[in-house]
């Protein structure tokens, strides 16, 4: 049984129930569920958040891993400043350029020597440094020297790289070395991360990725990406005003923090080298240090905990790269009441919204269904006249809703493809293939047909003398007579060939009378190519005489030629047999030639004139051959080419 309902009732019942299945639970959870649910709100919150902390810190500290992994591969950088130093200075220049987090690019050197290229953009830098407005850049070289101090060298560049002033000069006891990011990488021999620790350029705390050479694990190039730029990650004010995230390190140390002022204090902290006295800064910070300590809550899990006689809610998730910074974890704390007052005001407003939507979707769904419906039929009235190759119609109108109004505009291109179609591909043709209930058209199927070939005479001469405009004109109003008197007697028009055609009856659709029909329309054409020859004479324009062959017999229909391009078409020696009676026209000075099979199927009801027993070339057997006089009567006498 295949029940079916209109459109209109359908939606009209979806869009209620759709409704109703949305209020009602939001209903039910406002008197029963209310802090539940606020609870579970804010902790989905909070975990998308998390998330997208955790992929903030992750992809300021990719871009550097990234600058490291590639430094380390690239040979100008191995030998000790200052050789090569100018390579080494653009290809440090264009780390900058593309890791927008990083503050600066360096190498150290198992001689001492140090370079390194520091982005100057931000004010803290560029007072830490002492370098004019102007500058883009910094670049630190340090050459240890002999029985003497090593001499460290700044220049400054603007945003093109050019020099500003002159380069300073002062001795030095710095010693990359010494630094932990130069003895972590030569001891592991893979690439580390290090910190927080401050930076002995800048003065600022940071955090550093660093890696050896992959030709000499005595040269280590670094990345520093500053707490500062990874504090600005962290603001959870979209939870709530009072919510706070922070960065905790390895050994629980506070590395960064949402709010600005505990994040200056951690800065100080660093910068004075008392980085322990971190977790007083934030007394959240030793509740979430001891959660990290629990499995259930180390991974993503959500605690409540009590600080200052206040209840909050507690997530930590552990942050990664790679295996680097290990033991580092993303924390927000966020006042419970704060989450709880936002999702009643949510949850209050949602039920305001869903019973007006609910009285407004019954008599919205109403209305779409109606306009939907109308629409919809319309476009089955095209598309039916579309199947039948019925182009008369008006057209779909324009419509508000966008799917109607793509898929009549997908109508009217099919429409217009099926028109164009069936310009080159005959009509029944078409029709079977966009009708479903038609009949397909296979491919190499047998059986009788009739076929009729054409051929003006002479046409060569014609073209020589006439312009190619002229010769298309003169062929498009014949080949439009020939098209039309062929689709009268039920022919299908297969083939445009030069300045001939090839029609055939009995397929695609079937024709009990297809020699019949072919014999009257071959007689037609000729008085119709008379007919037409008579207005080319009044308009001076040439005469086309042509000349017709028909032959009945099996031939192989249907669709044939490659996967990607198909032509239908009817193919054997019936088909050759017809083309050959054509040409014999021209030596029996006749206009059509039929065969012995054509004859004697409707002898009864055409006259025609025998010409005898023909050789066809390209044939073993010979073929009765027949001229086709006219309409009715008994069959000539057997006269040979000479006449009777």
């Amino acid at each position: 049984m295949n029940w079916s309902r209109p459109l209109r009732v359908h939606l009209s019942v979806l869009v209620v129930a759709l409704l109703l299945g949305t209020a009602t639970p939001i209903i039910w959870m406002a008197f029963s569920q209310g802090r539940e649910a606020a609870v579970l709100a804010g902790a989905k919150h909070m975990r998308e958040m998390s998330f997208r902390l955790i992929e903030g810190y992750r992809n300021a500290l990719e871009g550097g891993q990234e600058a490291v992994g590639l430094a380390s591969t690239v040979p100008q950088l191995i030998p000790a400043p200052p050789r090569e130093l100018e390579e080494k200075q653009q290809f440090f220049l264009e780390v900058l350029r593309s890791v927008s987090n990083a503050t600066s690019i360096y190498a150290g050197y198992p001689d001492g020597s140090y370079l390194q290229v520091i982005n100057t953009a931000k004010d803290y830098v560029r007072q830490s440094l002492s370098a004019p407005q102007a500058a883009a850049f910094a670049i630190k070289t340090i050459v240890p020297g002999e029985g003497r101090a090593a001499v460290s060298t700044i220049r400054f560049l603007d945003r093109s790289t050019r020099p500003i002033g002159e380069p300073r000069l002062e001795p030095t006891s710095f010693d990359p070395r010494q630094r932990p990011w130069y003895q972590s990488a030569v001891l592991s021999g893979e690439p580390v991360s290090v910190g927080p620790f401050v930076t002995g350029t800048v003065r600022v705390p940071t955090l550093a990725l660093a890696a050896s050479m992959n030709d000499d694990h005595r040269v280590v190039v670094g990345v520093n990406i500053h707490l500062q730029t990874v504090s600005r990650l962290l603001d959870p004010r979209e939870i709530s005003a009072r919510a706070r995230s922070f960065i905790i390190g390895d050994g629980d140390m506070l590395v960064a923090h949402s709010d600005p002022s505990i994040m200056g204090r951690i800065l100080g902290t660093w910068s004075g080298g008392n980085a322990t006295d971190t977790q007083s800064l934030d007394p959240s910070v030793k509740a979430v240090a001891q959660l990290r300590k629990e499995a259930r809550y180390a991974n993503g899990g959500l605690a409540e905990i009590d600080l200052d006689g206040e209840r909050y809610l507690a997530q930590v998730a552990p942050v990664s790269l790679d295996g680097l910074f290990k033991g580092s974890s993303v924390a927000i704390v966020v006042p419970l009441d704060d989450l709880v007052a936002q999702a009643n005001r949510l949850l209050l407003r949602n039920l305001a919204i869903a019973a007006g939507l609910l009285v407004a979707g019954v008599l919205g769904s109403l209305m779409l269904s109606r306009v939907i419906s109308q629409k919809l039929y319309r476009l089955a009235d095209e598309a039916r006249r579309i199947g039948d190759l019925n182009f008369t119609g008006k057209g779909v109108p324009h419509s508000w809703i966008t799917e109607i109004n793509t898929l009549g505009g997908a109508l009217s291109a099919s429409q217009r493809a099926i028109v164009q179609f069936a310009l080159y591909v005959p009509r029944e043709v078409v029709r079977r293939i966009i009708d479903p209930e038609g009949g397909a058209v296979v491919k190499g199927r047998r059986q009788e047909v009739t076929a009729l070939f054409t051929d003006i005479r002479d046409f060569t001469t014609i073209s020589e003398q006439h312009s190619p405009e002229d010769v298309v004109d003169i062929l498009s109003a014949y080949f439009e007579l020939l098209n039309a008197i062929a689709e009268e007697h039920g022919g299908t028009v297969v083939q445009y060939l030069g300045d001939s055609i090839f029609v055939i009856w009995n397929a695609p659709a079937e024709d009990p009378r297809h020699v019949e029909n072919g014999c009257r329309c071959a007689l037609a054409m000729k008085a119709g190519v008379e007919r037409l020859n008579e207005a080319n004479r009044q308009a001076g324009r040439p005469e086309l005489f042509t000349r017709f062959g028909v032959h009945t017999g099996p031939a192989v229909v249907g669709s044939f030629g490659a996967l990607s391009r198909q032509q239908y078409t009817a193919m054997g020696d019936t088909i050759n047999v017809a083309s050959r009676l054509e040409g014999l026209n021209k030596d029996y000075n006749t206009a059509i030639l039929v065969s012995g099979n054509v004859h004697q199927a409707v002898a009864g009801g055409f006259a025609f004139r025998a010409m005898g027993l023909v050789q066809v070339k390209g044939r073993a057997a010979k073929i009765d051959l027949w001229e086709l006089v006219g309409e009715g009567g008994e069959s000539a006498l057997r006269h040979g080419p000479g006449g009777p």
